[in-house]
């Protein structure tokens, strides 16, 4: 939907952002500060754990872990584009945050957004090939493809954002104060001063482009999978067959819920405000329950963390 047009005879050029943050509630700032902060350790410390583990141990070294390595980094990367911010706006109560630091801001979160989702379907993928075509598995998945598929997603992450960023760093803003916890492209447009129907074209062009067709090949992925797991005659068969996918389908399920969550809500004024806890929600809740849904539910990291555990209290004992 096209935003507001003002004429900008009166505005001055904007040098800096005001991010309001959460400063409608005043009385929770220490309260939110402790609860970020914790989420943003935990979700570190998690995903860090999963880099690591995965790339000490051999048995690890599959396609499966390796997109998951990929997907622990784009978490990292998504939390530390926001939060460190956000946290220093707590203690600090200076929200200011300058021109270009806000639009790379708004460029790095963009770029973790469409990375993840190819990403999550590239892994979806994967685990149509492994479950469906399990005898060429090893073939059709080899390092050189693994290889191939990342460094797409993260090249066609990079780059996918690029036009939004550009166009909006050219546009003129007769108000400062964003009203939001970060430098989020909606919250921006609503200060534009020049109409918006340039970029709310690309961005729904993006959307349909990158968003649906991401979730379009995901979906078809699991009719196969489901398909080939119905198929299967043993209940061990089945039961062993879904567990190699339950993970990732789990993160998907979140991952589009949070999201339509965010961005289905019905527009009005007030729409950037309510948005602030879905939106705090699924940025920082997302990369703490990852590495904990692989974690959960994969035998090969359970037993791959046990080994680093019990390898580590023996040299600590010595």
């Amino acid at each position: 939907m096209e935003h507001d047009y003002r004429e900008p005879e009166n505005h001055t050029s904007v040098t800096e952002f005001l991010l309001l943050g959460f400063s409608e509630f005043p009385e929770l700032q220490l309260p939110l500060f402790s609860l970020f902060l914790l989420l943003y350790l935990m979700a570190m410390l998690g995903n860090l754990l999963i880099i690591c583990i995965v790339c000490a141990d051999q048995h690890l070294h599959t396609p499966m872990y390796f997109f998951l390595v990929n997907l622990s980094i784009i978490d990292i990367c998504s939390l530390t584009t926001i939060l460190p911010k956000l946290l220093l706006i707590f203690l600090t109560n200076s929200s200011n945050i300058c021109f270009s630091g806000c639009i790379l801001q708004l460029y790095c979160n963009i770029i973790c957004i469409a990375t993840e989702f190819l990403l999550l379907t590239f892994m979806a993928y994967d685990r149509y090939v492994a479950i469906c075509t399990p005898l060429h598995y090893s073939m059709i998945m080899n390092k050189r493809v693994c290889a191939l598929l990342a460094t797409v997603t993260w090249v066609a992450g990079s780059l996918e954002p690029l036009p939004h960023t550009i166009v909006i760093s050219q546009f003129s803003f007769c108000d400062s104060k964003v009203n939001h916890f970060f430098c989020e492209i909606t919250a921006l447009l609503k200060l534009s001063c020049v109409k918006t129907s340039v970029i709310d074209a690309m961005t729904f062009a993006a959307v349909i482009i990158s968003g649906f067709s991401s979730f379009l090949l995901t979906l078809t992925s699991y009719v196969f999978i489901i398909s080939t797991i119905l198929r299967i005659r043993s209940t061990e068969g089945k039961s062993k067959a879904f567990s190699t996918c339950s993970s990732h389908l789990t993160v998907i399920i979140l991952l589009y819920g949070m999201m339509l969550g965010v961005y289905m809500q019905p527009s009005s004024r007030d729409s950037t405000k309510s948005n602030k806890l879905p939106t705090a929600l699924y940025i920082f809740t997302l990369p703490l329950l990852n590495p904990l849904i692989y974690s959960l539910k994969s035998k090969e990291l359970k037993v791959a963390l046990k080994k680093a555990l019990s390898r580590k209290s023996t040299f600590v004992s010595h």
